[in-house]
């Protein structure tokens, strides 16, 4: 173990980048409080600590859908959310021969598949989803990805970061609370008496501090614990293999932290809170049923207090009244702007009461073109986390099964992973919008017979195929065949318009044309029509 001087520790460094980070947090505690409490929880909270309840679950709701809605669209199941790119110009020099890129694909492909199942054992998917509610709710999120195990997450609260006006990130700084006892002994004694000196017991958990620094080629990677560094946790990452992200949901200039999705609605969901609390208190005080007796009238208290249901008493009804609040002209004008703000909500959290409007009939292709206008409001969220989460953890991850010889090491500069979900399927997306509405103009103004006199069919399918990311390898048909086809149809046609004998009038060389082409059909369909088939 080493002293260090404690304005040099991480301690002192996570003191002074706190201040910072302040006006974030109690902006994520406020966004908390108002949907999920426990994603930013209040400072000092302990195991006894209770949450804040909000009156209303629309909040909740919505980011547990949205939060779902971004993971199966960055991380889809059972498919690959990137794949390997490779120029062709490079493959052909690396290979030194043509008609290769299949052969390479296919070895990529596995590749691909191997990564994938890595990430899901170490359930990648589990903290991806939970780092996504908190980047919706605070608009930060920290991941650690180690060489073994599982992914490690933390909250706002946990960590501090610094960036340069670029927004790269030069300096990480993680504060832990761990049990003494897994620290080595000489560390685990400074750091009791480090929590005696702040005036805390014995037995209260040891703060752990792991900073990270980025240098001029690499980063830099420490532990300390009662400002010692522990021996055995210095070390150093490449450049662009650091395991530590911080995410970031929106970022603004010049801003160390994230802004979250929750921020931008905020003044909606206090203003939702305050009206549903007015409502729920309002309901309950107009549904309280109280009796007032006249004092001077003939019937008495204790006949109406102890009166049953269904008894005789005597006395006078006059003498007895209800007090009614006459507050439901006022309640209804709560409850009317409590919808109009919970439709608003629900349109940004892109909930199914939002895309469906208010009318007696509503067609189906109205609610898929709202749903995809919904689903392009998310393109700038997919622009920042492919380049801060998906592609990092791509890098990692490829990293950490190469150190384990699981997979070979690709070569420097020729192959590149590229991410394929999120801002690259809004592309696609609206690609075969806008092939559909071309092709659509076309025929309408056009008509289809003339429409399909310029327009090829092959090629429309080919490149839906593509905005669908479908590979069209031995599902669609070829110009070659369909022609081929189209020949045989013909030949039948013809046999059967003249009869048994017109392939014997035709002499052999018909003969030979007819055999030859269905023998050339059959290898290309693999089907198993008999060649003599045509000869009646």
């Amino acid at each position: 173990m080493t002293e260090e001087t404690r304005e040099g520790t991480a301690h002192s460094r996570y003191e002074a980048l706190a201040p910072h980070r302040l006006v974030f947090l109690n902006r994520a505690r406020d966004c908390a409080t108002l949907t999920v409490p426990y994603l930013m929880p209040p400072e000092g909270m302990t195991s006894a600590t209770t949450l804040p309840t909000p009156y209303q679950s629309l909040g909740a709701r919505g980011i547990r859908t949205l939060s779902a809605k971004l993971l199966l669209s960055l991380f889809p199941p059972n498919t690959t959310f990137f794949k390997y790119d490779i120029d062709d110009f490079l493959l052909q020099k690396m290979t030194g021969q043509d008609g290769m890129r299949g052969e390479v694909e296919k070895a990529l492909s596995a590749r691909e598949r191997a990564t994938l199942s890595e990430m899901e054992g170490a359930q990648l998917r589990v903290a991806a989803s939970v780092a996504l509610q908190h980047l919706l709710v605070a608009g930060n999120f920290l991941l650690h990805t180690p060489p073994q195990g599982r992914v490690r997450g933390f909250r706002l609260d946990q960590y501090v970061v610094k960036r340069d006006a670029s927004g790269n990130v030069l300096e990480i700084v993680v504060k832990e609370c761990v049990s003494p006892t897994v620290l080595p002994q000489p560390v685990a004694e400074a750091a009791e008496k480090a929590m005696k000196d702040k005036g805390g017991s014995e037995d209260k958990s040891a703060e752990l501090y792991t900073h990270i620094i980025r240098q001029a080629d690499d980063w830099r990677v420490y532990q300390e614990a009662g400002g010692l560094v522990i021996d055995g946790t210095q070390g150093t990452y490449p450049l662009d293999r650091c395991p530590w992200l911080v995410l970031r949901l929106a970022s603004q200039p010049g801003e160390d932290y994230g802004r979250a999705y929750c921020e931008e609605f905020l003044g909606d969901l206090d203003s939702l809170e305050g009206l549903s609390e007015t409502l729920v208190e309002g309901s309950a005080a107009a549904a309280r049923i109280v009796f007032l007796v006249k004092p001077n009238g003939v019937t008495q208290v204790k006949v109406v207090s102890k009166a049953k249901n269904g008894d005789v008493a005597v006395g006078n009804a006059e003498d007895v009244t209800v007090i009614q609040a006459q507050k439901q002209a006022d309640l209804a004008v709560a409850q009317k702007q409590a919808q109009e703000i919970s439709q608003r909500l629900a349109y940004s959290f892109l909930l199914n009461t939002a895309i469906q409007r208010s009318a007696e009939r509503v067609t189906a292709e109205e609610i898929k073109y709202m749903a995809q206008e919904l689903d392009d409001a998310l393109g700038g969220m997919y622009a920042l986390l492919s380049a801060e989460f998906q592609l990092p953890i791509v890098t990692l991850f490829e990293a950490r099964m190469e150190k384990s010889h699981q997979v070979p090491a690709l070569p420097k500069g020729i192959v590149k992973p590229t991410i394929t979900t999120g801002m690259a399927a809004i592309g696609r997306g609206i690609d075969l919008k806008n092939l559909r509405a071309f092709t659509a103009d076309i025929v309408q103004t056009l008509g289809p017979e003339v429409a399909f006199r310029y327009l090829q069919p092959t090629e429309y399918i080919k490149r839906a195929a593509a905005s669908y990311g479908i590979d069209t390898g031995g599902l669609v048909k070829s110009d070659q065949v369909i022609a081929q086809e189209e020949q045989m149809a013909q030949l039948q046609q013809l046999v059967q318009t003249l009869g048994p004998n017109a392939l014997n009038q035709m002499g052999g060389m018909g003969k030979e044309v007819v055999k030859g082409a269905v023998q050339q059909s059959v290898g290309n369909n693999g089907s198993n029509s008999n060649p003599d088939q045509g000869q009646g």
